[in-house]
């Protein structure tokens, strides 16, 4: 019988697993604050590798990187109200500047060193860059304002979990201003786009992009936009989120131009982000029950050389075959890049560091002794295919001379195949064809395990008739992911209200 190298599986316990998953991947660990983790070099080369490949793209399509400050000043909040309340109970807030020491030599915050204004720990960054976009945007000659940063935020939220849900998360945060509202409209779906893409063809993780209902938009925004991906025990993480602020944040911060007729107008904004969830999601698309699978493109290495060293005499020469190995693999490229290998001469035995790098979800393991130096070859895993059908490890062995031209296919397929299961078991688990609220009450209480999403048709309620239909979906721990921008054309009535419908929404629990 098969035994995994998680004692938690996803079938027993998914939560338990996914935490087990970060903490033998050594992706992360508890930090000592409450919501704040540190991110060990493996998680932290996954988020680099995300970081990079986003920021080539974001800035192919027109945007330069800047930053601002981590400190924002407590009235450039609120200029804006409904933003405000939107994140007041998540804002940490410094009041005072020093310390000094108690009667008992100890620390406390010194009385007389109050700040003459609160300042916010950047939650998100709309107020303090409006303000710097009032003082750059005179005249339609200085617009488009494209930019983006790479920064930390703050959230100080009351249950967390690792990369979905934390206090302190690394992001990128893109803001833009036009001098249409057409222009930033089509900015705010280009963005939308660039998510969609580079979650399906670099994180091999497929999604559903569109808008969000009114209940569910960026506080302080005329429509939010969203990629919604399904996790394996069938819940939607938002993976990413696309704004059109309309003109509230330019009227708030007197963001205006002098247009071409000689006339003041207010400027239309966006704004759009992705963060270290997206990690999360990785884990939860591709993982199983050895570890996690990273898929080719984010993986920080992607083909792992362990030399099987045994304190004899032939070690040396079984060194020396591996490293020249990784000098030659290096050379090669693959998904455009070069390959990125990784020679693992820890003090660790053979076993224990192949199943850590089997937990970690390096694409290509390779495991080469005496007998493989003496006849030129490899053992190979692919991570992605770990198993032979009667359960045993599926180990390749190779010549070197057949292996290593065969890196790159190989590590295309591996992107291939993971993205081909995730999309797989998505379109598996979208339930169509349920026309009113009873049944899709019966639909969630007899699928309580992992029930996946239901697209229902829906009037786009507002106002008062939207908050009830919030409530009783809350109650079965529901709510509205997006309107999919590819649904198919209404033909029926509103689930909820038996008005007729007019656009389809997917309806699941959530990360």
């Amino acid at each position: 019988m098969k035994k995994n190298a998680l004692s938690v599986t996803r079938e027993d316990d998914f939560a338990g697993w996914y935490q087990q998953v970060i903490s033998e991947a050594d992706l992360a660990e508890e930090s000592g604050v409450r919501g704040c983790m540190v991110m060990r070099p493996w998680g932290y080369g996954i988020w680099e590798r995300v970081q990079y490949l986003m920021d080539q793209r974001i800035k192919a399509s027109g945007h330069e990187n800047c930053y601002f400050p981590l400190f924002i000043p407590l009235s450039y909040f609120a200029k804006e109200a409904e933003h405000v309340d939107g994140f007041a109970k998540e804002m940490a807030v410094v009041t005072h500047h020093r310390l000094m020491k108690d009667g008992d030599g100890g620390l406390i915050v010194d009385p007389d060193a109050k700040l003459e204004e609160p300042l916010v720990v950047r939650p998100t960054s709309e107020t303090v860059i409006g303000t710097a976009f009032a003082r750059w945007v005179q005249s339609w000659r200085d617009l488009p304002v494209m930019i983006n940063q790479w920064a930390n935020v703050v959230r100080w939220e009351m249950r967390t979990r690792m990369f979905l849900r934390t206090s302190e998360f690394l992001w990128q945060e893109g803001h833009t201003v036009h001098a249409t509202k057409e222009e930033a409209m089509v900015e705010t779906l280009d963005i939308l786009e660039l998510y969609r893409s580079f979650s399906e063809n670099v994180l091999a993780m497929p999604v559903v992009a569109g808008e969000k209902p009114e209940n569910e938009r960026f506080p302080g925004a005329d429509a939010t936009y969203s990629i919604e991906a399904m996790m394996q025990d069938g819940k939607a993480l938002q993976a990413g989120t696309s704004h059109f602020l309309g003109q509230t944040f330019s009227k708030a911060q007197n963001i205006r131009f002098q247009d071409k007729e000689g006339e003041f107008q207010f400027a239309y904004t966006t704004s759009w982000g992705t963060s270290t969830r997206l990690i999360g999601g990785v884990i939860m698309t591709h993982g199983d029950d050895d570890g996690l699978r990273v898929p080719p493109l984010i993986a920080p290495h992607q083909v792992v050389i362990i030399p099987l060293l045994r304190d004899k005499p032939e070690d040396e020469e079984v060194l020396q075959y591996c490293k020249a190995l990784t000098r030659e693999i290096a050379q090669g490229r693959a998904l455009d890049e070069n390959i990125r290998v990784k020679l693992d001469i820890t003090g660790a035995k053979p076993q224990t560091k192949r199943w850590s790098w089997v937990k970690k979800g390096a694409p290509l393991i390779l495991e080469i002794g005496p007998r493989d130096v003496a006849e030129g070859k490899v053992a190979m895993l692919r991570r992605d295919a770990l198993y032979k059908e009667n359960g045993k490890l599926d180990n390749h062995f190779l010549t070197k001379e057949e292996f290593v031209p065969t890196i790159p296919d190989l590590l295309k397929d591996i992107q291939d195949r993971l993205h081909g299961e995730a999309k797989t078991r998505l379109d598996a688990n979208i339930t169509r064809g349920i026309t009113d609220f009873a049944g899709l009450e019966k639909f969630y209480k007899e699928n309580k395990k992992y029930p996946g999403w239901l697209e229902v048709q829906w009037c786009r309620a507002t106002g008062d008739a939207l908050e009830q239909i919030d409530q009783r979906l809350k109650k079965l721990k529901l709510t509205i992911r997006n309107v999919p921008q590819n649904a198919a054309p209404v033909d029926g009535p509103c689930i909820f209200t038996g008005e007729p419908a007019v656009e389809r929404i997917l309806i699941g629990k959530s990360y």
